[in-house]
């Protein structure tokens, strides 16, 4: 039996506790090198010690002294701050689970990457903000790519054995969010509570208010451009309100792929974690005929005008993408506290990408990080004459 070396960057979040689950599954199977969290000492340092990590990190340096007394009498090493997330994300491991969300993911992501192993991507911020950059990284180190999230995966596992130059289109399904079936006048009045209730996924606050608004779909319509250079004229998106169907991919002899299973990010983790085989997880079969029927309808860019903002930004290309991604966690941030209205987010992302962009193309990560502080910089103004 092959023992596989694997590090989790963004432990304690939804997607890190779905691999540790896995790994739980067949715990012989795997060494783990390096656990990380944002502040979340505690919970760090009880998963560092029931898997054995090497090496503990809190990207939030002040809990530090909290992590290294939660380890003290373990042999594991606890370190706290950017550059020890950064060197954590470095070490040798067969495969790298990039979940730190935002922009904070963007430096460690890329130490991961530069090993040149398996990377599994769960960290869209990084291809949105930083995909023509993280890209050329991949190429040149040899890295491989895997999609985490699950309609890229889906896409992945779509495309499998095929070529690109076959596709016809590649479809993107979104869930719609809980508000969905709201009225343009509901959704002015929507509460965070209300928006984190998501009616199919258990996530993060964050990336639930981004499939409430939509933005999380034209975010991964970015992310998808940049895995499956397709050309965005054959990217598209629609709303399927069960989430059974995570993506599909249409060949240009008529023929429509999809990947279909339960609403449950064990699946494509699984599909990343064995990959290029299978593994089992603990989730029962798909029981199509309890389910009694799949629905898809188009989205709605008047209501939802998020997913038309991406595509805009990703066809202006350039800093654009980078300036949107930053906008728009500016404005979720502020609506989560209580700051501005539900339908402000995407009013205040137009508004940023409205002023003039004189940013010049991202070359390098620091100039991604530099585009980024901008445009939190643009997105604060705005939203102080709000």
């Amino acid at each position: 039996m092959t023992v596989r070396r694997i590090s989790i960057l963004g432990a304690t979040g939804s997607v890190g506790s779905s691999t540790l689950d896995l790994i739980r599954q067949d715990r012989d199977r795997w060494q783990v090198v390096a656990l990380t969290a944002n502040c979340q000492a505690q919970e760090l340092a009880r998963l560092a010690r029931e898997f054995s990590a090497e090496v503990a990190v809190v990207a939030d340096e002040a809990h530090l002294p909290e992590l290294r007394g939660a380890l003290n009498g373990t042999p594991v090493t606890a370190a706290g701050g950017a550059a020890a997330l950064t060197e954590a994300a470095a070490r040798p491991a067969d495969i790298t689970v990039a979940a730190i969300v935002g922009c904070a993911g963007l430096a460690p992501t890329m130490a991961a990457i530069e090993q040149g192993q398996v990377v599994a991507l769960a960290n869209k911020e990084a291809l949105v903000s930083a995909g023509d950059v993280m890209m050329a990284a991949v190429e040149r180190a040899g890295t491989v790519l895997l999609p985490v999230d699950s309609e890229h995966n889906a896409i992945f596992q779509c495309l499998a054995g095929n070529d690109l130059a076959h596709v016809r289109s590649i479809t993107l399904t979104a869930s719609g969010g809980p508000f969905r079936d709201w009225s343009a006048a509901q959704l002015a009045v929507a509460t965070p509570a209300q928006a984190v209730r998501h009616p199919n996924w258990a996530m993060g606050a964050k990336i639930s208010v981004d499939s409430a608004t939509m933005f999380n779909k034209g975010l991964e319509l970015i992310e998808a451009w940049h895995l499956f250079p397709v050309g965005l004229d054959r990217l598209r998106i629609i709303v399927h309100p069960q989430s059974v169907v995570h993506s599909m991919v249409e060949y240009r002899d008529g023929s429509t792929l999809a990947q279909l299973g339960p609403s449950d990010m064990r699946v494509p983790i699984a599909s990343c974690l064995a990959w290029p085989g299978r593994m089992d997880t603990p989730l029962p079969p798909l029981d199509l005929a309890a389910l009694g029927e799949l629905t898809f309808r188009a989205p709605d860019e008047v209501r939802f005008p998020a997913t038309r903002l991406c595509r805009e930004a990703a066809e202006a290309g350039g800093a654009m993408p980078a300036l949107l991604n930053a906008a728009n966690e500016v404005a979720v941030a502020a609506f989560l506290a209580g700051q501005i209205s539900f339908t402000r987010i995407a009013d205040t992302v137009a508004q940023v990408l409205d002023v003039s962009n004189d940013a010049a193309p991202p070359r390098s990560l620091d100039d991604v990080l530099w585009i980024d502080r901008a445009a939190r910089q643009r997105a604060q103004s705005v939203l102080e004459l709000v």
